[in-house]
């Protein structure tokens, strides 16, 4: 070998040894493009709390991960659209996105029938799926896929942060109002486990329709039933009205309600006259310290409310996506996927590693909701009483029931 040839081997060498992965997979960009879909709820129960601000929030990730919007070389380009809620249609969705339009991964998908569809989907196109507004322990249990995130929450953290709490309270006797979709049914049965564990039992439940805005035939049933604890197994407008009705009834004067997955979007909606007092549990708080600040009034400056937990979560995973596609070198599935897994994701919004089966197991926080007179500025709305560290707020491998998860 010449002398020239040596020396251009031993330059390229060290080069590649700079970055291993990228020599491993030779910046490989399907249609030369990175694309990213955020499929989420844009005009109904949930867009307050995902919806636009979960596009804002994508957005934030791509333009402070690149200022040209590139990633390996490549254009990154964003998509959403409105999956109204409808398994079906975020299914169809999801399936033209990834074979007509070349995305390469699907965030947000907020509410658990969706995420499970859009997540069947993804595992049978070889496609990624990074969910952070559904909640059902099931994405992680017996639906887990090897190309799927869990990102935010999930019914065990809910049930062992608001539902342990207050059960220590010695609030024993409890009755549930529950969303009859897959989402309600996972909240009732975590939180049911923690009530019982915990030396309390469930009176009685009633189921209502997906979305619904009439609950007082609900509330009267609860409220006959003597229940120390009104626990509302539901989501976005439905908690809301369930909160401004039971107070229309007198109801949380004589018995706790408890919205067992409560967003800032509602305790807003709500107003703290109304809300104060009432425990919930959140991955995220925008004024937990000061990166959370400043990046939350960033968003603010976009979208004019607060980020909740879901639209800080779209900003981590879009982010933690795009940081492991440039250490793959590719956007193929299988080296972005062991690139992600293999990440200690820190971005100061969330912090915490993806476990063997796709939860994102990091802090959560048990918050309660101030009074008006404790508010010092507007969004000022939560004390922070308690940090759940990510190995309780997150249910334990060895119980697991995914696949990918081997218990001996």
């Amino acid at each position: 070998m010449k002398l020239k040839q040596i020396t251009a081997c031993l330059v390229a060498a060290t080069m590649l040894g700079a970055n291993p992965v990228f020599a491993q997979s030779g910046s490989k960009v399907s249609g030369e493009v990175v694309k990213i879909g955020v499929l989420t709820d844009l005009s109904s129960t949930y867009s307050d709390l995902a919806g636009p601000g979960a596009v804002i929030a994508a957005k934030m990730a791509i333009a402070d991960f690149s200022k040209d919007g590139t990633v390996i070389g490549k254009k990154i380009e964003l998509i959403s659209a409105d999956h109204q809620n409808k398994a079906d249609i975020a299914a169809n969705k999801a399936r033209e996105w990834y074979d007509k339009d070349g995305v390469d991964v699907i965030v947000e998908l907020v509410s658990t029938n969706v995420a499970l569809a859009v997540m069947e989907v993804a595992e049978q196109k070889n496609k990624i799926t990074l969910v952070s507004g559904a909640a059902s322990l099931t994405i992680t249990n017996e639906k887990c896929t090897p190309n799927n995130v869990h990102w935010v929450y999930d019914t065990y953290a809910l049930s062992n942060g608001t539902g342990k709490a207050v059960v220590k309270q010695g609030k024993k006797n409890w009755y549930f109002i529950t969303a009859d979709y897959a989402f309600g049914a996972a909240l009732e049965k975590d939180a049911t486990n923690v009530v019982v564990a915990n030396g309390g039992k469930v009176l009685g439940t009633s189921k209502h329709p997906f979305p619904n805005s009439d609950f007082s035939s609900y509330l009267l049933k609860a409220q006959a039933s003597g229940a120390d604890v009104v626990a509302l197994a539901n989501a976005g407008q439905d908690t809301i009205n369930s909160v401004k009705q039971a107070s229309e009834f007198g109801i949380n004067k004589k018995q706790t309600v408890v919205p067992l997955l409560m967003f800032i979007s509602d305790v807003h909606s709500l107003g703290l006259p109304a809300a104060q007092g009432m425990y919930l549990t959140e991955g995220f708080y925008w004024d937990k310290d000061d990166k959370t600040r400043a990046w939350s009034r960033r968003f603010f400056e976009q979208h004019k409310r607060m980020p909740t937990m879901v639209q800080a979560g779209v900003y981590s995973s879009v982010t933690a996506y795009l940081q492991s596609v440039q250490k793959a070198g590719t956007d193929e599935t299988a080296p972005v996927m062991k690139a992600l897994r293999s990440m200690t994701i820190d971005d100061g919004l969330f912090k915490g590693k993806i476990r063997a089966d796709g939860k994102f197991e990091h802090d959560m926080y048990l918050l309660e909701v101030k009074k008006p007179s404790e508010a010092k500025s507007p969004w000022d709305y939560y004390n922070v009483r308690a940090v759940i560290p990510a190995a309780e707020a997150t249910q334990p491998l060895s119980l697991s029931r995914c696949k990918l998860v081997t218990n001996k």
